[in-house]
């Protein structure tokens, strides 16, 4: 092998990789791709349980597309950025129409599915088909740039093309499945973004950051700005069987097309919401502890407002529905609301 990097980190993977992942056993095309949809921003150990129940109920591409929509995120529920699961079950159904059933060997129209990209297209080329195509997501960007010296932002535009070109260069010819794994596992467990283990790391000797001290300053981070604080009031709408108002999110934007409480931006305006839209004569509503939920781009405040014993006259539309407590997992629910009813529940 000529590449010394790839030689010396096939054999660090022989000896530390991981190898028992539920998705290399077996390393089909659809579960390599779900496994690189739900690894994205999700570290491993969490997305393990998800993959393993995701799988079970729909074991192969034939059965996700097949699948109703509220089935995916349900299942889905709890891993967040849901715009993956609504993005894996569009892909899953240009495949039925497009590609015969399966995901295309061709990294060009695998890469156009929704939700995949260049990267996660070749990850699923050479871990499924052992593919020589090189990777590049944020556990082999900051090997990379570590490792080259690479300076800026690796989201840039820019920096991504001078760390593409090194990804090009390390991927061996044989071994692909394994070396993808390999410099994955690198970035995740020894390079790690705080704190790497530069003692352990099997091509240390030619790093540029290890060298000339720069390891808590590569990669570079992405500029920071302000982030924003949004308010919301959550009306918690429960009838006299205990059954919760939900209703539909829009279905783009923040937990879209998942199930939710309905929210209103004024609390004094709750009652006239929950009038207008279901007929209900809202009772005089409890306030509940405030919480704050953290997206990625912005900081959500939200109040909840508890409603008892409310009664509607008509409830019945395709995005309003009264949901049992009982049914938690049968929908797709955000974390922070479903941790809501949940504690609800508990403490009746």
């Amino acid at each position: 092998m000529s590449d010394a990097f790839a030689g010396a980190l096939l054999a660090w993977y022989d000896r530390h990789g991981r190898h028992d992942l539920p998705w290399q056993h077996p390393r089909t095309p659809y579960r390599v791709w779900l496994s690189e949809i739900m690894l994205q921003q999700t570290q491993v150990r969490t997305v393990i349980p998800y993959f393993e129940r995701f799988v079970a109920a729909l074991p192969d591409l034939a059965s996700l597309a097949a699948a109703d929509e509220d089935a995916v995120l349900a299942l889905w529920s709890g891993l967040g950025y849901y715009s993956r699961a609504r993005n894996l079950h569009r892909a899953a159904r240009l495949c039925m129409e497009t590609h015969a059933g399966d995901l295309p060997r061709d990294i060009d129209a695998l890469a156009a599915l929704p939700g995949i990209g260049r990267s996660t297209a070749a990850a699923i080329l050479a871990q499924a088909h052992g593919e020589r195509q090189a990777i590049l997501d944020g556990n082999v960007k900051r090997v990379l740039a570590r490792w080259h010296g690479v300076s800026g932002w690796p989201g840039a535009t820019a920096t991504q093309r001078v760390l593409w070109t090194h990804a090009d260069e390390h991927t061996p010819a044989l071994r692909v499945a394994d070396y993808t794994q390999a410099i994955m596992d690198l970035g995740a467990t020894v390079c790690t973004r705080s704190r790497p283990r530069c003692d352990a790391c099997p091509v240390a000797g030619g790093c540029v950051a290890r060298r000339d001290n720069l390891g808590a300053v590569l990669p570079q981070p992405k500029p920071r700005r302000t982030m924003p604080t949004r308010r919301t009031t959550m009306l918690v709408v429960r009838d006299a069987c205990g059954r919760v108002l939900l209703e539909r999110r829009p279905p783009t934007g923040v937990w879209a097309r998942l199930w939710s409480l309905p929210e209103v931006d004024d609390a004094t305006m709750a009652a006239a919401r929950l009038l207008e839209r279901h007929g209900i004569a809202a009772p005089t509503p409890r306030a509940l502890a405030p919480f704050v939920h953290m997206f990625s781009h912005y900081r959500l405040d939200v109040t909840p407002l508890l409603f008892e014993g409310a009664r509607a006259t008509r409830v019945a539309d395709a995005d309003a529905r009264w949901h049992d407590a009982n049914d938690h997992a049968a929908l797709g629910l955000p974390a922070p609301v479903r941790k809501l009813l949940m504690q609800l529940e508990e403490s009746r």
